[in-house]
């Protein structure tokens, strides 16, 4: 099943039921208004939802409109939680490198996360408004679950009950303004504008194979210009999966319905995999020929992340945005 949350003049957008092939959709307001309602009364939504998903499938619904993931929102326009992990500890030890930062041996056993802005998450076709380039701007091409209630104390064993949906992130960051905010020990703030999200969420049953329980088995590609950045595999050198970092997450308190985990940016030792970040290639670069050639984004870039199926069909629709000066937004 596919939700996609359109936008509309509430803040929190209007739920829609979306074809496993992108093209169709159908609002459900009679289900539930949003996304978030949904997952509030899950086990009553849920088989109602899944309903409109076979009725779309068999082509029985004449109020279906098409699918433009233009006039989408994020699946979850503002969030109750937004918990970014740093799953693939390959990229974590590259990035402090390129800042000159020794990664703790704890980092292998002992998942890294941060607490994100939840208030403003943006639709996959949301600029990027950055108020300088001298900031380092910078895509993070991730994959994220969203949960139901979990308990407090949940081990990784049972978390996998909890994963209602999956999505993709660009988490997007400001690498110039990184140092200076984690050299004052109190983590992220100024670096981490607004993070986009895919078109669609899908229930972990959508990804048949492709899910194993705890993380995504396909390659997730990331572009910027219309150039190949990378396609790393997500199930490849994720030293902690979704299970992990949930049970992370909810080891001293609950999480509410509607949380969202992200995995951090996914990255493979196979360097010809390429990157899913640009701080990833430049701190290759640096590594191979003394300095960094590839620039971070500049105003009028694109980018794009999309994941395909073994068929070669999106599953979530593509992130596509473009950086913006705030002056062009104005």
């Amino acid at each position: 099943m596919k939700l996609a949350t359109l936008e509309s003049s509430t803040r929190d957008g209007m739920l829609a039921v979306v074809s496993r092939d992108l093209t169709r959709m159908l609002r459900v307001p009679a289900i539930a208004p949003t996304l978030q309602a949904a997952l509030d009364d899950w086990a009553r939504c849920e088989p109602l939802l899944r309903q409109v998903a076979a009725a779309l499938e068999r082509n029985a619904c004449d109020d279906a409109r098409i699918f433009e993931p233009v006039s989408c929102a994020a699946p979850l326009p503002r969030a109750y939680q937004w918990v970014d992990g740093s799953a693939y500890v390959n990229h974590v030890e590259l990035v402090r490198k390129a800042r000159g930062a020794e990664m703790p041996a704890s980092f292998w056993h002992d998942p890294l996360v941060y607490q994100g802005g939840s208030d403003d998450l943006l639709g996959p076709c949301a600029p990027i408004v950055v108020a300088s380039e001298e900031f380092g701007i910078d895509l993070e091409a991730e994959v994220a679950v969203v949960t139901g209630d979990v308990p407090m104390g949940t081990r990784a064993e049972e978390a996998g009950r909890y994963i209602r949906l999956v999505m993709l992130v660009n988490d997007v960051s400001l690498r110039n303004l990184v140092p200076g905010e984690l050299a004052k020990g109190f983590g992220f703030y100024q670096s981490k504008p607004a993070s986009a999200f895919s078109p669609v969420a899908v229930t972990p049953d959508e990804l048949g194979d492709a899910w194993d329980g705890g993380k995504v088995l396909l390659p997730l590609r990331a572009e910027v210009n219309g150039e190949l950045l990378g396609a790393p595999e997500c199930g490849v050198d994720m030293t902690f999966d979704f299970t992990q970092l949930i049970a992370h997450a909810a080891r001293t308190r609950r999480l509410g319905a509607g949380t969202i985990v992200g995995s951090g940016t996914v990255s493979n030792y196979d360097r010809s995999r390429g990157s899913a970040c640009l701080a990833e290639r430049r701190m290759l670069e640096t590594l191979e020929h003394g300095a960094a050639r590839t620039p971070f984004l500049r105003y009028g870039d694109r980018l794009k992340i999309e994941m395909y199926d073994a068929a070669g069909r999106s599953i979530f629709g593509a992130i596509e945005q473009m950086v913006l000066n705030p002056d062009d937004v104005r």
